[in-house]
């Protein structure tokens, strides 16, 4: 595999993204005592940020490796819009934002000591339709010739749909585009017909219906959502013990490369943007998975969301840039 040639190809090739954008609130602060009111820890604040998440982050991933992008999805009228469209836009994200009568979708966590302490989420995840939807479909008969490949970030917000992947099937499969999604449980069914897919195993296992406990269940899942899905490709990221690529009836096991895993909060962005941009890059499939691979094993080394730079990954890679 030549490595530094597709890391190289990463600035050529453009990757569409579209999906469910969401603010990410990081409250950062120490604990030193249990609260008199309830048996709860009282975190002392420290700082106090906001980073893209959803398919915000996966766009921002795509940036940070040196290709381009744009992302299409829907924020609410409200500030945490305002903030999510300042973040993309000092980030160098293109995007088309429709504006929606819903909230923005905020998680909050708070983080004590490098641990997250909780999460609180403000979200509506009713499914988008009317005009909303029309200005994403509008959008999208343009953008997809634009681009070498379209990324579907799913994160149950409202904004993915049997719909929009049936609108998006329709013009990028006759321009032989990769079509990726990043799913979630409960919205196989809207995936039919797509090129690859990403789950992680709990995913995996639900869409499946199998119990993912060995190799052997684990290829017959696998086997499951190939068929269930009829999509060319699986990709299942399994933790500590890296991904599983599975091609029609070949198997590649991609052992993990993470030093430490402290944090897998975008992980999965992580992991779909490399692979997508590499492969729109020249690299085979299994040359993707490997290249996503040492990227994923990056940002799990941080706490928080993170993204990986061509610098970092051919130094994973050992590859010179």
């Amino acid at each position: 595999m030549n490595v530094q040639g597709i890391l190289k190809k990463f600035k050529n090739s453009k990757i569409l993204v579209i999906g469910d954008l969401i603010l990410d609130r990081y409250i950062w602060g120490k604990v030193s005592r249990i609260s008199p009111e309830a048996p709860v820890p009282v975190v002392e604040v420290t700082d106090d940020n906001f980073v893209l998440g959803g398919a915000a982050n996966v766009a921002y991933n795509i940036v940070a490796l040196g290709g381009k992008t744009t992302v299409a999805g829907v924020v609410g009228k409200d500030r945490a819009g305002d903030v999510l469209r300042q973040l993309l836009d000092e980030r160098g994200v293109a995007s088309v934002i429709v504006e929606d009568s819903r909230p923005t979708t905020v998680k909050t966590r708070v983080i004590a000591h490098n641990q997250q302490v909780v999460r609180f989420d403000r979200e509506d995840r009713e499914r988008i339709t009317g005009k909303a939807l029309e200005k994403m479909l509008d959008f999208m008969r343009d953008a997809i010739s634009e681009h070498d490949g379209v990324i579907i970030s799913d994160y149950r917000k409202g904004v993915v749909s049997r719909e929009l992947i049936k609108n998006i099937l329709s013009i990028a499969k006759s321009k032989r585009k990769l079509i990726a999604v990043d799913p979630k449980v409960g919205h196989f069914h809207c995936y039919k017909g797509v090129s690859l897919i990403t789950p992680n195993l709990m995913e995996a296992s639900s869409g499946s219906g199998i119990d993912i406990r060995d190799e052997k269940s684990l290829l017959k899942a696998a086997q499951v959502l190939m068929k269930k899905v009829s999509c060319s490709a699986v990709l299942i990221t399994r933790g500590e013990e890296g991904m599983s690529l599975f091609e029609g009836s070949r198997v590649t096991h991609i052992p993990t490369v993470a030093q430490h895993i402290y944090d897998v909060t975008g992980a999965g962005d992580t992991v779909i943007a490399t692979f997508s941009l590499a492969y729109a890059s020249g690299a085979t499939m299994q040359e993707a998975a490997a290249i996503a691979n040492h990227a994923a094993g990056l940002v799990v080394g941080e706490v928080g969301t993170a993204v990986v730079t061509p610098q970092k990954l051919c130094q994973s890679l050992r590859c010179r840039y």
